[in-house]
């Protein structure tokens, strides 16, 4: 019995360091694609609370493999934009921080990150959020900036990318005009490009879309059209996709709306685990960026009660809210008139009119709303900020895939298992091509240089010699030379006092 174990360890262990040599067993020039996934705020007990809320195992469960390590590079405690950057490119950065690391006087220079390294290489390549397209998860992914508030300059980014799939909210920051904007355009959709914004900021919690707003596609249904959509493209293709909202629904402290985003993101999960499973060379990574709220399963009332409590404790205050808070109370009527009904579409259905006083009398609606369901499902919050513990990691790969992560380790590592299954360019190599300095570079070749501002207040990039002048507008993928524009392979990126530029 011992032998045949240790025989099994040592099979297993040379079947995951196989070397890339294997890879002569796939066919010649097979494609291959990631798909990662991000939720962004989740941490493990809102996992569980989704999970008895269901009544049956996660798509999530399936493929769980690991933990990673959240904090950024100065606090134990990240943020969505320092996190998403440490995934994208490889490096922890600040509080944030957009695809850039710092270098000093708080701004930051840009470093490449995978989806540009797929695009590099002729991959398809996709976005999708339930957020705003610009917000900091996805925007790391695409953009590069010292704020993740700067949403319109990193709109015009994403437009500059050439990004072949973008789908979510953000139709306020979106400057690609060719877009749609509802779910029939989207399934009707038959090209090898979709630019979809459904929503001006972002897309309603699942909960709330059912029943509110059914002319926006849910992110399972933008997950199954974007894999069709780049799949057409035989030389693979990269996605990313953010379930954005569980972070949303964690700073109000909300249950409903945080259980309504994890089983929104599980089925996406499933959309996405079936296309791996049938392709077999899709690598499908799954994570959080990072926790928020410190939900429990369990608060004071549970100190002695807790080895008695079964799941339905937790659930069945849940499960009579047909709306999240934000959804419920979006129906309030300004003189408050329905404010019984408001709070029965929370799952607050039996409270004496002077409960309902009360909380129509309160200085925050939502607060008093979110607090009084808490109370009811034996739930804790800890904090209405994020939180510092590791997440749950979640990958899959078919006999196509040769290396999948697994085990604890760092955001920082992801990259380079999304590097090496799509045999990309290494992220440091991409960077020195496309963000080279470029007061530097025309300075050396003997340019007079001098930065201006356009007349929309755009930044612009000028190097002249010899009567030639050559332009480079910020956040765009062209120059102008002598007044005739040409098309660059990736943007130019300005963080308030240099720019970088895609070498020439």
């Amino acid at each position: 019995m011992f032998k045949r174990l240790i025989i099994a360890v040592l099979i297993y262990s040379f079947s995951f360091a196989m070397p890339c040599n294997a890879e002569a067993s796939l066919k010649e020039g097979s494609r291959k694609n990631v798909i990662f996934m991000i939720m962004d705020g989740t941490n493990s007990d809102v996992i569980t609370l989704a999970r008895h809320y269901k009544g049956k195992p996660l798509a999530l469960d399936e493929i769980l493999t690991g933990g990673v390590r959240t904090y950024s590079l100065r606090s134990a405690i990240t943020d969505s934009a320092a996190a998403a950057t440490a995934m994208a490119t490889g490096h922890k950065t600040t509080v944030d921080f957009i695809g850039m690391i710092p270098v000093k006087e708080n701004r930051g220079r840009p470093v490449a990150n995978v989806l540009e390294a797929a695009k590099e290489k002729g991959l398809a390549t996709g976005i999708i959020a339930t957020a705003p397209i610009q917000h900091a998860t996805p925007a790391a992914f695409s953009a590069h900036s010292n704020s993740r508030h700067q949403m319109k300059e990193i709109g015009v980014q994403q437009a500059h990318q050439n990004i072949d799939v973008m789908l979510g909210g953000g139709k306020k920051y979106a400057f690609i005009p060719d877009h749609i904007s509802t779910k029939t355009e989207m399934m009707n959709s038959n090209g090898l490009r979709l630019h979809g914004f459904f929503s001006e900021e972002d897309i309603a919690y699942e909960f709330d879309r059912r029943k509110l707003h059914p002319e926006q596609p849910s992110l399972a249904e933008m997950t199954k059209k974007a894999l069709q959509t780049l799949a057409q493209n035989p030389n693979g293709f990269f996605l990313f996709i953010e379930g954005s909202k569980v972070d949303f629904a964690g700073h109000k402290n909300d249950p409903v709306g945080m259980v309504s985003e994890v089983l929104a993101f599980d089925e996406a999960v499933k959309e996405a685990l079936q296309f791996a499973i049938k392709d077999q060379n899709t690598l499908l990574i799954a994570v959080a960026d990072h926790g928020n709220s410190g939900l429990t399963m369990g608060n004071r009332q549970t100190d002695q009660s807790y080895p008695e409590t079964p799941p339905e404790h937790f659930t069945e205050p849940l499960k009579k809210a047909s709306l999240t808070v934000t959804g419920a109370v979006s129906q309030l009527k300004r003189n408050k008139s329905n404010m019984k009904d408001v709070l029965e579409s929370y799952g607050l259905d039996d409270l004496s009119q002077s409960q309902i006083e009360r909380i129509k009398k309160a200085e925050d609606i939502e607060k008093a709303m979110v607090q009084l369901m808490a109370e009811r499902a034996h739930l804790g919050f800890t904090t209405r900020g994020h939180s510092g513990e590791d997440v749950f990691l979640y990958s899959y790969g078919g006999k196509g895939v040769l290396h999948k992560p697994q085990g604890l380790i760092n955001n920082t590592e992801l990259p380079e298992y999304v590097i090496k299954h799509l045999g990309l360019s290494p992220l440091s190599e991409l960077t020195k091509k496309r963000f080279v300095p470029a007061g530097d570079y025309y300075v050396q070749m003997g340019y007079n240089t001098k930065i201006k501002a356009d007349k929309n207040k755009q930044a612009i990039f000028i190097a002249e010699k010899n009567g030639k002048i050559i332009q480079y507008p910020a956040n765009r993928n062209v120059r102008i030379v002598n007044g005739k524009k040409e098309t660059l392979k990736g943007i130019t990126v300005y963080n308030g006092k240099d720019f970088w530029i895609p070498k020439p």
